[in-house]
């Protein structure tokens, strides 16, 4: 019963059941990612996402980025980008994570630059 509730009123968790509805009637599925998200078209050229898990716009992969935003590319027509060796796999964005960047990570950056004169 909880979940089903979930479904109705929190966007995040998942899709709604309107955007299901939407989906299911005027969603045409263009393709999915690596990642395991699925991208669909309406007739009137509306464009979204059904994210796979969480929900993150940064869980969208180079290769689908243009085509949801509209832009024009030669990635746009087959959704396929050649990969070189070099090239890391895409990540998701991940700030405020345990994995997330840090510059000084090694240093001690909480040690005071000063002392207190007054205790």
């Amino acid at each position: 019963m909880l979940t089903f509730f979930k479904k109705i009123f929190i966007w995040w968790n998942q899709e709604t059941i309107g955007t299901k509805i939407k989906t299911l009637f005027f969603g045409k599925l263009v393709g999915s990612d690596v990642l395991g998200n699925k991208y669909y078209e309406s007739k009137n050229g509306k464009r979204w996402v059904i994210y796979k898990g969480e929900i993150d716009a940064s869980k969208i992969p180079v290769e689908w980025y243009s085509w949801i935003h509209f832009t024009s590319n030669k990635i746009e027509k087959n959704h396929e980008l050649k990969k070189y060796d070099w090239q890391k796999p895409h990540k998701p964005n991940m700030t405020g994570t345990d994995d997330a960047y840090y510059p000084n990570k090694n240093k001690d950056v909480t040690k005071k630059k000063y002392k207190a004169w007054k205790n």
